[in-house]
């Protein structure tokens, strides 16, 4: 092999090298930044990583909000009928945060069980189910439809509650 050829095909070869170091540190850069979506039932049944930034979602179940008077701080229970997890979240939540309705929050699951959450995301109306909720009660055999009827029954009670404690 002469000069010229040994030397286009170091620098091919170089090429090919960095290409390959670039395409590596992106795929692992995008690794660390990726949320998964984890029904409740994935949760209880260990499918989601601990202390990992992940996606979780669900109907909030009625009677579960808890504030703490003196902060920000809330937990409340998102549930998907089956299963339960407990959410901690210290901020202001969206205005259409209600029980009996859907969020979906991203955070960390902890070792205790529960989601340390940094974003809680409501839902946008009343016939709205975050798509990765309907997909996962799918998943797990039952139907949205269900689901939506149940929140809505358990949104009606709370709006009447609502309106008897006002009166």
């Amino acid at each position: 092999m002469n000069a010229k050829r040994k030397q286009k095909l170091y620098i091919i070869l170089a090429l090919v090298g960095l290409a390959a170091v670039a395409v590596g540190l992106a795929l692992f850069a995008l690794r660390s930044n990726i949320n998964l979506f984890f029904s409740p039932i994935q949760i209880a049944e260990g499918k989601a990583p601990m202390e990992r930034q992940i996606r979780a979602g669900g109907m909030v179940r009625e009677g579960t909000v808890d504030r703490d008077l003196d902060s920000l701080d809330v937990s409340f229970t998102v549930t998907d009928y089956i299963e339960d997890v407990e959410v901690r979240y210290n901020g202001i939540l969206p205005d259409l945060f209600r029980e009996g309705q859907g969020v979906v929050v991203v955070g960390s699951l902890q070792p205790g069980g529960w989601i340390r959450a940094d974003q809680v995301l409501a839902r946008h109306d009343e016939n709205y189910m975050p798509p990765e909720v309907a997909d996962a009660l799918e998943a797990s055999g039952y139907s949205p439809a269900d689901y939506k009827d149940k929140a809505e029954e358990v949104s009606k009670r709370v709006k009447d509650s609502a309106a008897s404690t006002q009166n």
